[in-house]
């Protein structure tokens, strides 16, 4: 039951880090592409507003850590997302910039390298505990 308990958060949480990414995304491009702003502070407000959905979705459906004060998971969730935007940011001007990666090729790699790694590991073990 406990196997299946985790698994269930497992892809409740990889559902929600979906949605959030498709949020990152959309606000990215419409930035980019239609204001014309530059790609860091674009990507940067991107990962802002798809970091709030994803602290929503994650304490309310995926961890179901809502029996908990919010408070303090947001302080984790500012500290942990903090750390994911800077290497977020950092992963996407590297392959965009240095290596010439069109950047929503980039940012759709390292996002996955983050989704999958460093991002699940924050939220399940430090933020929402």
């Amino acid at each position: 039951m406990i196997q299946s308990a985790a698994k269930s958060a497992w892809f409740r949480s990889q559902a929600a880090a979906l949605t959030a990414t498709g949020t990152d995304f959309l606000i990215t491009i419409l930035l980019k592409e239609f204001t014309g702003l530059g790609l860091v502070v674009s990507n940067a407000t991107g990962a802002f507003c798809g970091a709030v959905v994803s602290f929503l979705l994650l304490r309310n459906w995926a961890f179901k850590r809502h029996d908990q004060r919010w408070h303090g998971q947001a302080i984790r969730y500012i500290l942990a997302s903090g750390l994911s935007l800077v290497l977020n940011t950092a992963g996407v001007w590297l392959f965009s910039e240095v290596f010439g990666i069109q950047y929503i090729v980039s940012k759709t790699m390292v996002a996955i390298f983050m989704g999958l790694t460093i991002n699940y590991l924050m939220f399940k073990y430090f933020v929402f505990r």
